[in-house]
């Protein structure tokens, strides 16, 4: 008998999944497992991570699917690199498959599961599942990665063919998973975690809203206060929708919303293509010559932002709605991002560093890609001299402040005049709104213009 196991991670569905597919295709009986990876987990400072207490509540809803089509699914705690040889020997398969990550931690992981199963005797196989192209498939004329969005999009369209957003079948084989004798999912404590309450509607939900929003995407997309965008990034980075479904939906829609966000989806492929070839990006930028900028790094400011205290009120409106909810509007994170480093001269390596622990959503490939662009340090980044004015964005973006005042209440009241720029309020306004500035909210802890002139020099010894 074929025996094989699965292994989930960040593809937590039943439904049109890689590996799930080939392993039933191959033959049964199919046995499933998941992996809470203390190499990872033991790294996290927070014992109330919210990706963690995701991912739980995820598993838990997989494993009782899996239980409802006679299968079941082996939940282990200790370090992936060991702990799946050791069920693959003791289940007796041949065969261990999983869909491929593309982060360097993974690929290490994956190296050394491969070599310990090989020393079984068994084998593990990777399959490509949360990209529509992975790895060497898009490669420009010389064969070489492409640098830049543009042509990589291009070629992204014109190699896509229909085979490629075709779901995998796996309903037709379900009756081929093992049946795994009942045992209880571990709670978070169990993991050495704390429950924390999650706000976040089911994907299948998230999905059904935006396929009625999708055709005005490109044009409410930017507005914080509108709630217009997917909210689906979450589901793409834990697997919990299929990237194939959701791409075919836009693709085949057509128009230029639906357009705008497949391109937003070709941008997430974009980005883990470059970490997959140039893994020295997590620490280091794309650009060598900007490798060695002397960010100053002044003392108080990244904590300032961090804490939302910067006395710019869409940034630090962004910054509260990360530390509230795990979630960050796509504007806002290029506000925020350019704002840490252009504005305040800290290391962009702080900033995703920060946003490594705050996101639910995070995602290192798309993250270090942000950031890096923000920084103008990337690879097709933000040209150095063109700097965000957090005043001018805010009026830009959410020009009635209502984005402002749902996360900033203290600035309620302000009037609509000085909401982007409340440090020009009069001491007459400011008595008449109930917001002294200095007490109530900060004043702004950098000039825009003097912080800009800085951040250009910066640069100019480097170019």
């Amino acid at each position: 008998m074929n025996r094989s196991l699965v292994w989930f991670r960040r593809d937590l569905r039943l439904n049109d999944h890689a590996a799930l597919y080939q392993a039933l295709a191959a033959g049964g009986p199919v046995h499933a497992a998941f992996v809470f990876d203390t190499d990872i987990l033991d790294g996290l400072a927070d014992r109330a991570d919210r990706r963690v207490a995701f991912i739980h509540d995820q598993v838990t809803q997989l494993k009782v699917e899996l239980e409802r089509h006679g299968g079941g699914l082996h939940v282990l705690h200790g370090a992936a690199r060991v702990s799946i040889a050791q069920l693959a020997a003791q289940l007796g398969v041949n065969t261990v498959h999983a869909n491929r990550d593309y982060e360097p931690y993974a690929r290490r992981r994956d190296q050394a599961v491969a070599a310990a199963l090989a020393r079984q005797g068994r084998t593990l196989q990777l399959h490509r599942d949360q990209v529509v192209f992975e790895t060497d498939e898009l490669l420009n004329l010389a064969g070489r990665p492409y640098h830049v969005y543009t042509p990589y999009k291009r070629a992204w369209l014109a190699q896509l063919d229909p085979g490629r957003l075709a779901a995998y079948p796996v309903e037709r084989h379900l009756d081929r998973l093992a049946p795994v004798a009942a045992g209880a999912m571990p709670a978070l404590t169990d993991l050495g975690f704390q429950p924390v309450a999650l706000d976040l509607p089911p994907a299948d939900a998230l999905w059904r809203v935006f396929q009625r929003r999708i055709d005005h995407y490109h044009e409410t997309r930017d507005y914080p206060a509108l709630d217009a965008t997917s909210r689906l990034s979450v589901h793409l980075r834990f697997g919990t929708l299929s990237i194939r479904a959701l791409a075919r939906y836009a693709y085949e829609r057509g128009g230029e919303g639906a357009q705008t966000w497949l391109s937003e989806l070709i941008w997430r492929e974009f980005y883990q293509m470059l970490l997959w070839h140039y893994p020295k990006t997590v620490e280091h930028a794309f650009q060598d010559k900007f490798d060695a900028i002397a960010w100053p790094n002044p003392p108080g400011h990244f904590e300032a932002w961090a804490e939302a205290r910067t006395g710019y009120p869409m940034v630090d409106a962004a910054m509260r709605q990360l530390d509230q909810t795990g979630f960050m509007h796509n504007r806002l994170r290029m506000i925020a991002a350019s704002f840490l480093v252009k504005d305040l001269h800290s290391d962009w390596r702080l900033g995703e560093r920060w946003f490594a622990q705050k996101l639910l959503d995070y995602d290192q490939t798309a993250n270090i890609g942000g950031w890096q662009w923000c920084a103008s340090v990337g690879t097709d980044a933000q040209p150095w001299f063109r700097i965000f004015n957090p005043v001018t964005q805010s009026a830009r973006f959410d020009p009635e402040g209502r984005f402002i005042r749902r996360w900033l209440p203290e600035l309620g009241q302000v009037p609509d005049k000085y909401i982007h720029a409340p440090w020009q309020m009069p001491a007459a306004v400011q008595a008449q709104c109930g917001v002294h500035i200095g007490g109530d909210y900060p004043p702004p802890i950098v000039d825009h213009g003097r912080a800009r002139a800085s951040t250009l020099a910066l640069f100019k010894e480097r170019s």
